[in-house]
């Protein structure tokens, strides 16, 4: 994905456990779904997803859903970044080219080096492989 003057920071692969449905609640269904670990890797920044995370999520009846997913980045330099990746995911699920997926990270950490990711909006595109 490309937009005017945006630049690619860098690209994350996150594995996930199967989804916790927790039923009906009043804006949709909730499901939660475990962050078990993954890589972020880019011109500026590599390092690995930490387990822990999860994304909380909301799905309404017509399959659109609001993403709210938290987790934890740790660079190869031994950094921490906190992410609260707020998004949205709509389309058919049986045709993943057709589903758009997209989100605004936000970013924490006290590395000097890594203010950038604070510094910055960020837009992302999501895809899944499973």
């Amino acid at each position: 994905m490309t937009f005017p003057g945006a630049t690619f920071a860098f690209e994350l692969h996150v594995q996930v456990g199967a989804a916790m449905d927790l039923g009906q609640v009043p804006r949709g269904r909730r499901r939660i779904v475990a962050i078990l670990g993954g890589t972020v890797e880019g011109p500026e920044i590599r390092g690995r997803v930490l387990p822990g995370g999860a994304d909380w999520q909301i799905v309404r009846e017509d399959g659109f859903t609001e993403l709210d997913a938290r987790y934890t980045i740790e660079t190869s330099e031994g950094q921490l970044i906190y992410v609260q990746n707020r998004g949205i995911r709509h389309g058919p699920m049986d045709d993943p080219s057709k589903v758009y997926f997209r989100s605004v990270p936000w970013f924490e950490t006290s590395a000097p080096e890594l203010q950038w990711l604070t510094r910055s909006i960020f837009v992302g595109s999501g895809e899944r492989y499973q």
